[in-house]
């Protein structure tokens, strides 16, 4: 079956490389995830990469509360870098070629991101993780993965997640919890729905970027998504 996108940015949170542990870095989930971007890559879809920082350090969490905001984003910033090489890490040892690309200046860990490296990269079947979020304080990385999106030209961001889709409550938590299967971006924003935060929504919205999220834990929801099967729940596609 041909792929439904040409070029896709895949978001994943940093506490899903911490699997069951909730923090640090789980060597079976990496392995795993490679296996799935891997399928992925050689199914034609160029791939690029966004992923946070919990399960290491988040500048809004409850340790950061009594650090100055910008030194506790800063480390958030620095926790992204260290999975996006853990995760580059993985990628080639299953063969692909992949890149760490930042907006901030840390030569010897990443390369600098421009958009003609990246879309050169992915013009050769490579892929490119994009760390350190947006390069500032005050912008989480659901902002930093809509704006590298919106950068480079991808058709969709695909949020993967731990869940199936997008549901009124916390489905982990209420079993009578339903799952919306397409909804705008403002719906998104009045119903207060956890996709991603308000700025990113608008960026997205503003530049008619899709966001389609999916459970990402479920071998193979990868490739049927960029197939174009009905997986997930897609928020502003037509």
């Amino acid at each position: 079956m041909a792929a439904l996108y040409n070029r896709i940015l895949l978001k994943l949170s940093g506490e899903s490389l911490a699997g069951a542990n909730q923090s640090g870095i789980n060597p079976r989930i990496l392995q795993q995830y490679a296996t799935e971007i891997k399928t992925t890559v050689q199914s034609g879809v160029q791939v690029g990469i966004v992923i946070g920082g919990g399960n290491i350090f988040r500048g809004l969490s409850a340790n950061a509360s009594q650090m100055d905001r910008v030194s506790a984003d800063q480390m958030g910033m620095l926790a992204t870098v260290i999975n996006s090489i853990a995760l580059a890490d993985a990628l080639r040892r299953v063969g692909l070629v992949t890149h760490v690309m930042t907006t901030l200046q840390m030569d010897d860990f990443a390369e600098y991101f421009t958009k003609s490296k990246a879309l050169n990269c992915f013009s050769k079947g490579e892929v490119v993780i994009f760390g350190a979020g947006t390069g500032n304080p005050y912008f989480t990385t659901d902002t930093a993965a809509v704006l590298k999106a919106v950068e480079v030209d991808a058709d969709i961001i695909l949020k993967g997640t731990r869940v199936d889709g997008v549901f009124d409550a916390d489905p982990e938590k209420n079993a009578s919890a339903k799952m919306f299967t397409n909804l705008s971006y403002m719906d998104v924003v009045s119903k207060g729905l956890k996709v991603m935060d308000s700025t990113a929504i608008t960026l997205a919205m503003d530049n008619r970027l899709p966001i389609l999220v999916f459970n990402f834990n479920v071998q193979g929801n990868l490739q049927k998504v960029v197939n174009g099967e009905n997986i997930g729940t897609i928020v502003g596609g037509d």
